[in-house]
């Protein structure tokens, strides 16, 4: 066939018309051959990220700080004035620093990417007349594509079905009401797009209904590709952290370019060659100030999300991941998350009839007509090997239905759907009309509630009974509803009403949907998820709230929450008509003793989170549909359903559950606070390494010692300290007990807990041996003794790094192998720092000597002390805490003692 060609006109022309253009066909659509030749005609289905940063710029970034050019220049200029040899060692070191940090920003974009693929969603197609799943990313012209409410349509497609469609265009137009959409052709060519309601474009996201449209263009043809195309690019918003990270780096930035601007004037004015102490000063300024922090701080962020990726959370918002460790309440559904999914009908209730299981009700009578309703009143699709899919509860009726003789595309022939009103959670219902004899019959199904308020009359002995007699029987079938909850059963009711004509479809649906007959109550039961329990119970040990929310009734969600270890003595059940009855100053009052929030409407879950929020808790809130996205965009952490989430939840959230289980909801939590525990390492092993480069510096000349390290020692240690190991730690393993101890606190700074006086009195530790080892080897006649100083400075980081792997446990209780990358950073490293005692290449660059067996044997015992005070602090650290909590536990025990002696 010929190449399609674009035009701007599909709104005007019949669907007919625009079948033929597209060579494809409404009812079976392309199939996968035609469908893959279009793919390599057309391109992917994709929006290009425009002005993507290639390998040149990731290069050129590395050479834009101040610092790093004053450095280049300096060694310019030392070059000129015949210091040769200094001036390719900087530039050297300089193009290695560069390297690493080139190396850094490939990770992360690669990270990323990775997180990009991910995050493609897929879509229903018909392809060769069978209904199948493919990449929205394959998407051509002539696809057929399903829509459903809560889903992004994923291409600018022609309306070819649209029942009760609505689409949320607010991504293109700006308006926010939903636009209902139609089929028939519009007659003006010239139409705005924002007008063409018989179009559905790229990005905008289905708020209701279902319908059905071919693909007119993709990618970049689209009208989002086109104004994508005049968009620049936005540059990223930084994570809280990084913000406060660079904030702090410019204050510090300030502060050590004036002591480097003191020791430069100081040694110059002691005798010391002018360049000497520029090229000194330039390069302490340069090792010192953080001004890759933010950049290497990023990079682990992208690391911890790519570990969360592999535990199936996948982060959408980075600032996420820094939040994660503060979360203290889990608002979660229950269907799908704590539960399975995968709902089987157990029980039903035929009216005129008993509580009876389903072998029973395939041979009731009275039970045909209920079955029946199950089998029609259900969206259920089929794949291509025609086994049914869709909702589980849908797929649930359909099997009973089935399995009891009513199987429903044979019943579809003699009662075909005329038209529905879809299934919304405000109403609680969904009606399907089919046509039948005499006339038309409409089957309802939902909520008890939701259906027996509309019931007038029931089926069985009860069909004749007078309205009166029926509503007096109503508390009696709520209760027998009430019944199956509490024994865990999801019930819905079902029933009928029979029509002579069918209603307008503009009626509203509370204006059809009354008089109706029950036929009567269908119980499933859905399986709790394994390892939910042992989730919860890590929760609670953590210090995490579990809530849990759902649309069952309150004795169904009770008796699971009971099954999960959710409800604690005094811990409530409320239900949604309760919530709608508090006002705010009552639900504030009893907002952390709700455990269960039931029969709960979408709208209600912001409420909710923002009454937990006002007590100072961080929210993590789970949410699948269209309606539970202004809760999710609330929520401190929003968290979508990656397999039964909408495409407008996923949006809404900062983090997606790729297998919809609330134990990996937990696992995130846990690796969030792995992830800050370790960026809080590197900020203690970067900066107090710094502070003793500081320190050493600022010291010697006070204490009437020449000056203790080159510039190329300082250049080199930061080269090796702040490459390798600093990122190793990233790799750390979470802290044996890090989620019994109680969430970080949202306000919580990054130096508390004596971080700051750690920093600083390690930092002067570190540089008190470095000056006493360079006194001693003075005082010696050593000639090597700069080479000693410049050793036990840099041995004295690679202990100190060793000793910071956690705040409490030894090194000796945590073994070297549980942290490979980092032991083999620190091995290279070690090497590195011999081969430039060793190597004449590196001495002559450096300007080191070899040293004697005596002194490499003082350098290496020296640079053990910081190590040795470190393990000394976690000594003294954990056996305080062992103090603490001897006394608590005897502060509960007399209080206890004390309450039973008053008993």
């Amino acid at each position: 066939m010929t190449d399609i060609p674009l035009i701007e006109t599909w709104h005007a022309r019949s669907v007919e018309a625009l079948a033929r253009h597209l060579a494809s066909n409404t009812e079976n659509g392309l199939d996968n051959a035609e469908a893959s030749r279009r793919l390599k005609q057309h391109g992917p289905n994709l929006i290009a990220e425009l002005r993507q940063r290639g390998i040149a710029g990731m290069i050129g970034v590395q050479f834009r700080d101040a610092m790093i050019l004053v450095l280049m220049a300096t060694a310019l200029l030392s070059g000129i004035l015949g210091d040769l040899k200094d001036s390719l060692v900087i530039l050297a070191i300089v193009l290695l620093n560069a390297a690493i940090g080139f190396s850094q920003e490939v990770r992360a974009e690669r990270a990323m990417a990775e997180l990009k693929r991910l995050a493609a969603h897929d879509v229903s197609v018909i392809r060769g007349g069978r209904r199948s799943t493919v990449p929205s990313a394959t998407l051509v012209p002539g696809d057929i594509v399903l829509l459903e409410a809560g889903g992004e349509v994923p291409a600018d497609m022609r309306l070819i079905d649209a029942i009760r469609l609505r689409v949320n265009e607010a991504t293109l137009t700006g308006e926010a009401a939903p636009v209902e959409k139609r089929v028939a052709p519009l007659d003006d060519a010239a139409l705005p797009f924002a007008d063409q309601t018989n179009m559905a474009f790229k990005g905008t996201m289905v708020a209701y209904g279902r319908g059905r449209g071919m693909v007119v263009a993709t990618g970049m043809d689209t009208r989002l590709g086109h104004i994508a195309a005049l968009l620049e690019n936005v540059p990223p918003t930084p994570t809280p952290l990084q913000a406060r990270l660079k904030r702090f780096g410019r204050q510090l930035t300030v502060l050590i370019l004036i002591v480097c601007a003191g020791i430069f004037v100081s040694g110059v004015l002691r005798g010391n060659a002018v360049m000497l102490m520029l090229l000194t000063s330039t390069s302490l300024a340069v090792a010192v100030i953080p001004e890759a922090l933010p950049a290497v701080v990023t990079v682990m962020l992208a690391m911890g999300v790519r570990k969360l990726a592999r535990r199936n959370a996948l982060v959408r918002k980075l600032a996420a991941v820094e939040t994660l460790g503060s979360v203290s309440y889990i608002c979660t559904d229950k269907t799908g998350t704590l539960t399975l999914n995968e709902m089987r009908v157990v029980e039903l209730y035929p009216c005129g009839e008993g509580r009876m299981d389903v072998a029973s009700a395939a041979q009731c009578g009275s039970a045909a007509s209920l079955f029946e309703a199950a089998a029609l009143c259900n969206d259920v699709e089929y794949d291509v090997q025609g086994r049914p899919m869709g909702d589980p509860t849908e797929v649930a009726l359909y099997r009973a239905a089935e399995a009891a003789g009513h199987d429903r595309r044979r019943l579809e022939k003699t009662m075909p759907r005329c038209m529905e009103f879809a299934f919304d959670s405000d109403r609680k219902r969904m009606t399907t009309f089919h046509r039948a004899a005499g006339g038309f019959v409409a089957y309802s199904k939902g909520a008890p509630e939701a259906i027996i308020e509309r019931c007038t009359t029931m089926a069985g002995g009860n069909h004749d009974r007078a309205d009166q007699a029926a509503r007096f029987e109503r508390e009696a079938l709520l209760a027998v509803a009430g019944a199956m909850a509490e024994d865990g059963l999801r019930v819905l009711a079902i029933a009928q009403r029979t029509w002579p004509a069918l209603p307008a479809p503009e009626c509203l649906s509370d204006r059809v949907e009354t008089g109706l007959t029950l036929l009567g109550l269908v119980g499933m039961l859905d399986p709790i998820r394994p390892g939910a329990h042992d989730a919860v119970a890590t929760c609670r040990s953590a210090g995490i709230t579990p809530v849990m929310i759902t649309g069952d009734h309150p004795a169904t969600a009770r008796a699971i929450a009971g099954r999960l270890g959710m409800l604690g003595d005094g811990d409530r059940v409320m239900s949604g008509r309760e919530l709608a009855a508090l006002s705010e100053a009552d639900l504030a009052a009893c907002i952390e003793h709700v455990k269960v929030f039931a029969r709960l409407d979408p709208a209600q879950k912001i409420r909710i989170v923002e009454a937990i929020q006002a007590h100072g808790h961080y929210v993590a809130m789970t949410g699948d549909g269209v309606n539970d996205a202004p809760a999710l965009a609330r929520a401190n952490i929003g968290v979508a359903m990656g397999q039964a989430g909408t495409d407008v939840a996923r949006e809404a959230s900062s983090l997606v559950l790729l297998d919809d289980n609330f134990a990996t909801i937990v696992a995130a939590v846990e690796e969030g606070r792995r992830i800050f525990d370790n960026i809080r390492k590197f900020i203690r092993y970067g900066l107090s390494g710094n502070a003793a480069e500081l320190w050493v510096i600022m010291a010697a000349p006070v204490l009437g010692l020449p000056l203790p390290l080159l510039p190329t020692h300082i250049l080199w240690i930061n080269l090796l300290t702040d490459g390798l190991p600093g990122l190793a730690l990233a790799a750390e393993p979470a802290e044996p007990r890090i989620m019994a101890r109680p969430p970080r606190p949202p306000r919580e700074g990054l130096f508390s807990g004596g971080m700051w006086q750690h920093i600083l009195w390690a930092g002067l530790a570190m540089a008190l041996v470095v000056l006493a080892v360079q006194a001693w080897a003075l005082s010696s006649n050593h000639a090597a003794w700069q080479t000693m100083t410049f050793s036990v400075l840099a041995f004295s980081q690679m202990g100190y790094v060793l000793a910071i792997r956690s705040e409490r446990r030894s090194l000796l209780t945590q073994g070297l192998r549980s942290n490979s990358p980092l032991l083999g950073s620190v091995l290279l490293t070690l090497a590195l720092q011999m081969a430039a005692i060793y190597a004449p290449p590196l001495n002559t660059l450096l300007g080191t000597s070899p040293l004697t067996p005596l002194e490499l044997a003082v350098s290496l015992a020296a640079s053990l002390v910081i190590f040795l005070l470190v393990e000394l602090e976690k000594y003294f650290v954990r056996h305080a805490a062992i103090r603490a909590s001897r006394r608590a536990s005897a502060t509960r025990a007399a209080w206890r003692d004390e309450r039973s002696g008053q008993a």
